[in-house]
């Protein structure tokens, strides 16, 4: 979003787009009610809304650790024993790469029970907890202290570097996607392409303006944005939404979808 809030193109920009911020769930939701023209929506949305468009060029995903979704367990109970998961629910498709993850661990039918992003509040209500976003990258800033504070050992699982163990493949979060009705040219995935350029060009002031807003190091930012997060949509990550669409559908997570390459066209 670098051009569309920093100087000199935030301006230009402004004419041609009007910027709503809230959870992706509710952009993937504006999207398919006609309430809004483009959208970054989780994935998963794409199989409930097959007429969307995906603008090619730019993704949310990682090729390795992200950090940013963990499941976290209790180290005494291993994965198949599990019985109970407390999950933020924000994101589906996070919840849908879990329960692939759950049915290649012989685990398929546990239930994930929906709670508040707050590790100590959902480990005692569940065998194990699905922490998504800042939640996340907090639980393991603090991983040593919590440890010091309750003894309790626990066991952090890297979402993202679990499924490239299972498919060999980039954790695919996020995507740009338009409404099937929507007229538009080259020039709207070019905006947005060059504002990712255009981010990465500027990851020092993204640092200094994130470390005043969140409570985790400039560092930890720092490797977040340059190391954990992939930013182009290739075809590494179109093939891994491919099979993720795949086995989504046959763990019972996502109804049956597929895309072609033309449908990643404006």
């Amino acid at each position: 979003m670098w051009d569309f809030e920093h100087p000199p193109l935030n301006v230009p920009l402004a004419l041609r787009y009007r910027i709503d911020r809230m959870l992706p769930s509710e952009c993937a939701d504006r999207l398919a009610s006609g309430r809004a023209d483009i959208g970054l929506i989780p994935i998963a949305a794409l199989a409930a809304n097959p007429g969307l468009r995906i603008l090619p060029g730019c993704v949310i995903a990682s090729k390795g650790q992200v950090r940013s979704l963990l499941l976290v367990r209790r180290a005494s109970q291993s994965l198949q024993a599990l019985s109970s998961v407390a999950a933020d629910m924000a994101s589906r498709t996070t919840l849908a790469h879990a329960r692939i993850l759950f049915r290649h661990w012989g685990n398929p039918s546990v239930p994930f029970l929906p709670a508040t992003a707050d590790l100590d509040h959902m480990l005692q209500r569940a065998d194990a907890a699905i922490l998504i976003g800042d939640p996340a990258l907090l639980a393991l800033e603090e991983r040593a202290n919590r440890f010091e504070r309750t003894g309790e050992e626990l066991v952090y699982h890297d979402m993202a570097q679990e499924w490239r163990a299972l498919t060999g493949l980039p954790f695919v979060s996020a995507v740009w996607a338009a409404a099937h009705d929507i007229p538009l040219d080259e020039s709207v995935a070019e905006d947005f392409i060059q504002s990712r350029i255009h981010g990465l060009q500027n990851i020092d002031t993204l640092v200094a303006e994130w470390s005043r807003r969140i409570p985790i190091s400039e560092q930890t930012i720092r490797t977040y944005l340059t190391t954990n997060i992939h930013y182009v949509l290739d075809e590494e990550c179109l093939e891994a939404m491919k099979v993720f669409f795949r086995m989504a559908a046959q763990a019972g997570a996502l109804p049956e979808y597929s895309f072609s390459m033309s449908e990643t066209m404006v």
